[in-house]
């Protein structure tokens, strides 16, 4: 007869705390943990961990899965990266409330600000739902693989409430931010982790235009936070230029000092604005000092892009002669390519002043951009570049990446990494990582599925930090401890991301000598056909959500025990 349904053996225990790793056994019943030590009974299920990491599940608490998670059972590619809950509804965006006449405007929005299809979120949303609550139904209706939870997003809730005034930016009146304020808190009591909004000039519809929730006033953020106060439970996400500090964040403080809750903001640090995130986190250091929860949420590595004949971005995007072939599988783009006579044409059409102009920006950063390779390099030297070899062989940067691009089936991926890589280092990202104010976020998990595909950032802060690099390491029991623990408890899921009785049994099982991200790779699976970036990985050995086992050596046993995570959950007794 078994004691327990799972036994994990003889593991090197990180149980999350921060506490040091020691060998251990971990026992699980009916989804929780219950023993971390020597265990004498036998589990229905035993588990030989002898020399790999036993960890919690990670909590990926900035993802966009808001629409893959109301048709999509796996939510990849953050399960195949150890995440066992993961958090959307960030940035402002997502799917409710809705109005049926504003479809195409939530669609327009997430399609332009993550870098969604907006064929695959037509096919694939069902809108069975207008309010918040019935989305978090909807969602709760599809089963997953892990455990997932929601926030209100101020752009869907501002275009409900205020309609094209809202849309367009105007200013909210008393009568509306007391509307928003309502339905946002309706929606927390309902099940929301939050509410979050953009103020950033980068967040545009894929019509062009500024995100609904750029320029809102104060009193319209304040009225919200202090309306979503009343029910005594929610968090705070906001995503901000900071053009004017001193104003942004005095904003923010008074958003948590009204509201009684924790806010969490983006930062990153930018090579065309020095020393901004320090300047930052010593704003957040003094607002928690003054009695003020508040935390940035930092990424494991550098924040880029990817550029590839299939992706949303190549060098040659904008040419007229590439655009005859634009729409050809990559095979075929590449076969052109390489055909006498079309690189020479495709280059003299690039002397027109026009086109340079519109190749402008991080397409044409042939100085940044570099070849991802298999394993990826995240931190490559600067030498590498396609500019500096290009010169070292006597030719342009736009002649070498046309030729890489060319070669093969044309599936060749450029990075350029643009934020947290400063002179050729994340030396940054270390120092950010290690702050006491912060926590791991911005994977962006289920978005930008032609540009980035970060939700693999929980393995690059185990393998980057904690082994692969020579300067800055910072241990295995702190960083399982920031990716677990300590983002669970920054949006109030207290029920989880430590290995002790009475927790949720949630568990990584890794091969820690051979965790290896792999290069990302297109696929075509989304509804409507649509193409998405997703990358695989070496080294998870088990993954157990509630207890039950959903990967094995990187693949889906089938099982699906994920759950829609309503609100904020206590600590065991």
């Amino acid at each position: 007869m078994s004691t327990f349904d799972v036994v994990i053996r003889n593991g090197r225990v990180v149980d999350g705390t921060g506490a040091p790793e020691r060998s251990a056994d971990v026992a699980i019943t009916d989804g929780v943990i219950t023993k971390v030590g020597d265990v004498d009974g036998r589990g229905a299920k035993e588990i030989d961990a002898d020399g790999a990491l036993v960890a919690p599940g990670w909590v990926d608490i900035h993802t966009h899965y808001d629409g893959q998670a109301t048709w999509d059972s796996q939510l990849a590619p953050s399960s195949w990266h150890g995440a066992t809950t993961v958090v959307f509804g960030n940035c402002g965006v997502g799917f409710a409330p809705v109005r049926p006449a504003d479809h195409q405007r939530l669609i327009e929005l997430m399609e332009g600000v993550e870098d969604i299809p907006g064929a695959a979120l037509h096919e694939g949303l069902s809108w069975e739902w207008q309010s918040f609550p019935e989305y978090l139904d909807a969602v709760e209706r599809q089963p997953h693989d892990i455990d997932a939870a929601a926030q209100v997003p101020h752009g869907a809730l501002r275009l409900h409430v205020m309609g094209e005034r809202g849309a367009q930016r105007e200013k909210a009146t008393a009568e509306d931010i007391e509307q928003m304020g309502a339905i946002a808190r309706a929606g927390i009591e309902a099940g929301a982790l939050g509410f979050t909004t953009s103020r950033t000039l980068n967040h545009r519809t894929s019509r062009g235009e500024p995100t609904p929730t750029l320029t809102a006033a104060a009193d319209e953020l304040i009225g919200i936070a202090r309306a979503i106060g009343g029910a005594n439970t929610g968090v705070l996400q906001v995503v901000s230029d900071f053009i004017d500090p001193d104003t942004e964040f005095g904003m923010l403080r008074d958003m948590v000092s009204e509201s009684g809750r924790p806010l969490s903001l983006s930062l990153a640090a930018s090579p065309l604005a020095p020393g901004n995130h320090t300047r930052l986190l010593a704003r957040i250091t003094e607002a928690n000092a003054d009695g003020l929860e508040m935390r940035a949420q930092v990424a494991a590595r550098a924040i880029g892009l990817l550029f590839g004949l299939e992706c949303t971005l190549n060098p040659f995007m904008n040419n007229p002669v590439y655009k005859e072939i634009a729409k050809l599988p990559a095979a075929e783009q590449a076969a052109i390519m390489r055909e006498p006579g079309f690189k020479e044409r495709l280059f003299a059409a690039a002397n027109d002043e026009k086109i340079r102009k519109l190749g402008a920006g991080l397409v044409g950063m042939f100085d940044r951009m570099f070849v991802l390779g298999d394993p990826p390099d995240y931190e490559p030297d600067p030498t590498s570049a396609i500019l500096p070899t290009a010169q070292r062989e006597r030719r342009s940067g736009e002649d070498l990446a046309y030729d890489l691009l060319a070669q093969g089936d044309g599936n060749t991926l450029f990075y350029v990494p643009f934020l947290n890589y400063i002179d050729g280092s994340l030396d940054v990202v270390g120092e950010m990582l290690a702050h006491d104010h912060t926590v791991p976020g911005l994977s962006d998990g289920g978005a930008h599925v032609g540009t980035i595909c970060d939700g693999s950032f929980p393995t690059s802060l185990l393998t980057m930090w904690a082994r692969d690099r020579e300067r800055g390491r910072l241990g295995v029991p702190f960083l399982v401890q920031r990716q677990c623990r300590d983002t669970a408890r920054a949006v109030g899921l207290l029920d989880r991301g430590v290995l002790a009785p009475g927790y949720k049994a949630d568990v990584n099982v890794i091969d820690f000598d051979g965790l290896t991200i792999r290069r990302p790779e297109i696929r075509f699976d989304l509804p409507a056909g649509g193409k998405r970036l997703l990358q695989k990985v070496d080294g998870y050995r088990h993954t157990f959500v509630s207890g039950i086992e959903t990967y094995r050596d990187g693949e889906h046993t089938g099982e699906l025990p994920g759950r829609l995570v309503r609100g904020a959950q206590p600590t065991p007794a």
